[in-house]
C-alpha cells in the first residue's frame, strides 16, 4: 500500500451545488490559488461546457500559473451518439486541462429511471467514453456514480463499470457514494472486495455526508486502499455537504501516516479564507481548524494544558496553523485567568478577576466570547487600565419619515487630556451613528483607530419572559486586519449594551496596538 494518498479539491463544482453558494469567476481563480499555495495536487474547476461564466473561469485558470492539475468535469457519451460525436466529450478533449473526470451510471434503479438505457449499453458508454478522452491525451479520473447503491444492487455489474473503464485507459476508479447513506463498514468491506477483483486498477473516493460519516467513509476507504481523496473545503456541498479535506487530510497526515500535502500549517488560514470569499462565518467548532478546536474552558483543562498540552491536545494546534485559546467563565479557575494574562499575574489578582468574572456572567456577561473585555477586565484588576476619554454623555435620536425612511443621530460629549470634544454624526442606526460620532471626535488623537473594523454584531435577550424590559446582551467583534477580538456589553437598554461593547473593542483594539508596537 502507497504512503501517499493524492487530495482531488472539488469545491469549485460540486461545492458550489450547495444552498446559497455562488462564486464569481475571479473569486473561483482565487479559491483555485489558495488550493494550489496549499499544496493540492488536483482542483476540479467544474464544466468546462455548461456556461458562458465557466469558459472564463477554465480560460482564466489556464493563465494563472497554478502547480495543480486543473480537472475538467463531464459526463460518459449520450445514449445512441458516438463518442467522437458527442458534444460535450469533444469539449473535454479540446480543453487545455490535463486531466479529465468524467461521471458515468452503476446503478440499475438510474438504468431504468434516468438514462434509460439497457445494462450492457451503459458499459459500452463508459468505456467509449473512457478510450477517446485516452486517446485525445487524457489523464482520466472516472466516477463511478452511485457506486455503493448500485454494489448494494447487483455487486457482479457495479465491478464490470469500472473494469470497462479501467480497461480502456482510465487511470484512477473513484467509487462515490452519491446519496451519502451508507456506513464505514460498508465502505470498508465494498472497497475490500472490489481490489480483489480488480487487483492492478488504482481506486479513489467520494463520498456525501448526509449520513454524517463522510470523512469516517473516507479514512474507511483508505485504510482498504482508495489512493485518491476527493472533497470540498469545509465540507461544502449539496444538502449535507460533501466530505470535508480540512478534516480529512490531517487526519490522514497526522493519524494515519499518509503524506497527503507538503505542510498542514496553512489549513487554518485557507479554511477561513474560503469561508469569507463564500461571504459564511469559519465553523468555530470545526475540527483541526475552528476557533474552539483547542479552546479550554473548564480549570482542570487549563490547568491541565499548562502542565502539559498533550493532557487534553490530540496535535500540536500550530501542526495545522491553528492556536490554542483559553476561555474565561464562571467556570474558570486561576489557572485560566493566569494563561490568558500570558503568565504575568500573581495569584492574588488572579483570585480577584476570577470573583469578579463569575459576578459578571450571573448578570449575563460571557467573557468566553469577548477576549478584548476580558483583556481591558484584567487592567482594571491590576490597576494598568487607561480609559480612552471621560464620556460626559452621549445622545442618540432615531426618525421615521412618512416617506419609510428611518433617520439616525448621534452626539457624544467626551473630554480627551483635558480637552472637551462634542461631535455628532448619522449612521444607519443608534450603534454606526454612535461608532462614527465616536471615531469623530477621538480619530485625532487616537489614528489607530482608522485601522479597527467592526466585523460582527450579534444581539442576544437574556431573559424572554422580561418581554421588553429584558436584559439585553450584546458581543462585538473588531479587527485591526491582522487580529481579531470580542467585546461584550450587557444592560437593559439594548443602545447602551451596545455602546459598552463598542467602547471595549476600541479600547481592546488601542492596547492590542500597543503590544504589537
Amino acid at each position: 500500500m502507497s504512503d501517499r494518498v493524492i487530495v482531488y479539491d472539488t469545491t469549485l463544482r460540486d461545492g458550489m451545488q450547495g444552498e446559497g453558494m455562488s462564486l464569481s469567476v475571479e473569486e473561483k481563480v482565487r479559491v483555485a490559488r489558495i488550493l494550489d499555495e496549499l499544496g493540492v495536487p488536483m482542483i476540479e474547476a467544474g464544466f468546462p461546457t455548461s456556461n458562458p461564466k465557466e469558459l472564463e473561469l477554465f480560460e482564466l485558470l489556464r493563465d494563472a500559473g497554478l502547480s495543480a492539475d486543473v480537472c475538467a468535469f463531464g459526463m460518459t457519451r449520450r445514449r445512441g451518439v458516438p463518442a467522437a460525436e458527442d458534444e460535450a466529450l469533444r469539449v473535454l478533449a479540446e480543453s487545455w486541462t490535463p486531466v479529465s473526470t468524467i461521471v458515468g451510471k452503476t446503478w440499475g434503479l438510474h438504468l431504468e429511471k434516468v438514462v434509460r438505457v439497457d445494462r450492457e449499453e451503459n458499459l459500452r458508454m463508459i468505456g467509449e467514453s473512457v478510450a477517446f478522452l485516452v486517446a485525445a491525451g487524457k489523464r482520466l479520473v472516472y466516477d463511478a456514480e452511485h457506486f455503493f447503491d448500485g454494489y448494494r444492487d447487483d455487486p457482479g455489474y457495479a465491478i464490470e463499470c469500472l473494469r470497462a473503464a479501467w480497461d480502456a485507459g482510465a487511470e484512477n476508479l473513484t467509487l462515490c457514494d452519491t446519496n451519502g447513506v451508507s456506513l464505514p463498514h460498508e465502505i470498508a468491506e465494498a472497497v475490500h472486495i472490489v481490489r480483489r477483483a480488480l487487483p492492478d486498477a488504482v481506486f479513489g473516493i467520494h463520498t456525501h455526508n448526509d449520513a454524517e460519516v463522510a470523512v469516517a467513509n473516507t479514512l474507511a476507504a483508505v485504510a482498504e486502499g482508495c489512493s485518491l481523496v476527493q472533497g470540498t473545503m469545509n465540507g461544502y456541498g449539496e444538502r449535507c455537504g460533501n466530505a470535508n479535506l480540512v478534516s480529512i487530510i490531517p487526519n490522514l497526515q497526522l493519524k494515519m501516516g499518509y503524506l497527503c500535502l507538503p505542510s498542514l500549517e496553512g489549513l487554518t488560514e485557507a479554511s477561513h479564507l474560503v469561508a469569507d470569499l463564500l461571504n459564511l462565518q469559519p465553523d468555530t467548532n470545526q475540527a483541526y481548524v475552528g476557533r474552539n478546536a483547542f479552546a479550554h474552558k473548564g480549570g482542570m483543562h487549563v490547568a491541565g494544558v499548562n502542565a502539559d498540552p498533550s493532557t487534553f491536545e490530540h496535535i500540536d494546534p500550530a501542526e495545522v496553523g491553528n492556536a490554542r485559546e483559553v476561555l474565561v467563565s464562571e467556570l474558570s479557575g486561576k489557572g485560566t485567568v493566569i494563561a490568558h494574562a500570558g503568565g504575568d499575574l500573581d495569584d492574588a489578582t488572579a483570585a480577584r478577576v476570577v470573583e469578579r468574572v463569575k459576578e459578571l456572567e450571573h448578570r449575563g456577561f460571557q467573557f468566553e466570547a469577548a477576549d478584548g473585555s476580558f483583556d481591558l477586565l484584567i487592567r482594571k484588576e491590576t490597576g494598568e487600565y487607561e480609559p480612552l476619554f471621560r464620556l460626559e454623555s452621549w445622545r442618540v435620536i432615531a426618525e421615521k419619515r412618512a416617506d419609510g425612511r428611518v433617520e439616525t443621530e448621534a452626539t457624544i460629549k467626551l473630554w480627551v487630556d483635558g480637552r472637551r470634544y462634542v461631535r455628532t454624526a448619522e449612521g444607519n442606526g443608534p450603534v454606526h451613528a454612535l461608532d462614527r460620532a465616536l471615531r469623530e471626535a477621538i480619530g485625532e488623537r487616537f489614528p489607530h483607530l482608522r485601522e479597527i473594523k467592526l466585523v460582527n454584531f450579534k444581539v442576544r435577550i437574556l431573559d424572554e419572559f422580561k418581554a421588553t424590559g429584558a436584559t439585553t446582551r450584546v458581543l462585538l467583534d473588531a479587527s485591526d486586519g491582522s487580529q481579531t477580538w470580542g467585546a461584550i456589553g450587557v444592560h437593559e437598554n439594548v443602545i447602551e449594551a451596545s455602546w459598552d461593547a463598542l467602547v471595549d473593542s476600541l479600547e481592546a483594539g488601542m492596547l492590542r496596538s500597543k503590544v504589537k508596537t
